[in-house]
């Protein structure tokens, strides 16, 4: 029940090893935030076991553990707070979206720069309503990792105003014939 180390070496740990593991995300690309497959679940797990010991050091005690996870949950809970306040500092830790397609064609580098595979943002097209890449206006990645596709017009789904303008073209025409 009692800490081995001291608090204030139990605060400099944790965030040290927040931050490096923030900017390692950061580097590594937003495919890895939004599209975990098996191999990437498998490193996270290690991940947290590897770094384990560099946050608690040689204690092992119940305080000293629950003491690290809130410093963790506290440091993190700041970090989200100073990115909503800052543009400028969410640009710089999250990023920006990358454009993956536009007009309806791709675009091979920035799909390489951000290490995805045409089919995988096919699949994310198609969840999207989208056959193909033919038939959308942009494809981006954004920072979190989400694929979003903007349709062109003519694929875009019709909405309620575009049944009841619709409607009320036949509607006039039906009384013009009289």
């Amino acid at each position: 029940m009692q800490m081995q180390v001291s608090p204030a070496d139990k605060i400099i740990r944790t965030v040290a090893v927040y931050m490096v593991l923030a900017i390692i995300l950061r580097l590594v690309g937003k495919r890895d935030l939004a599209q975990l497959n098996a191999f990437d679940l498998v490193v996270m797990l290690v991940l947290s076991n590897v770094v384990q010991n560099a946050i608690i050091g040689p204690d092992n005690s119940l305080i000293g553990g629950l003491f690290g996870a809130v410093v963790l949950i506290a440091t993190n809970a700041g970090i989200v707070r100073l990115m909503r306040r800052s543009d400028v500092l969410a640009r710089l830790l999250e990023g920006t979206p990358t454009v993956l397609a536009r007009d309806g064609r791709w675009d091979d580098h920035a799909l390489r720069a951000e290490g995805l595979r045409r089919a995988d943002v096919d699949a994310a097209l198609r969840r999207q309503n989208a056959n193909s890449v033919r038939e959308v206006e942009t494809v981006s990645i954004e920072p979190g990792g989400a694929i979003v596709a903007t349709l062109r017009p003519e694929e875009q789904a019709a909405t309620v105003a575009d049944v009841a303008r619709l409607e009320a073209k036949l509607d006039a025409l039906l009384a013009a014939r009289g």
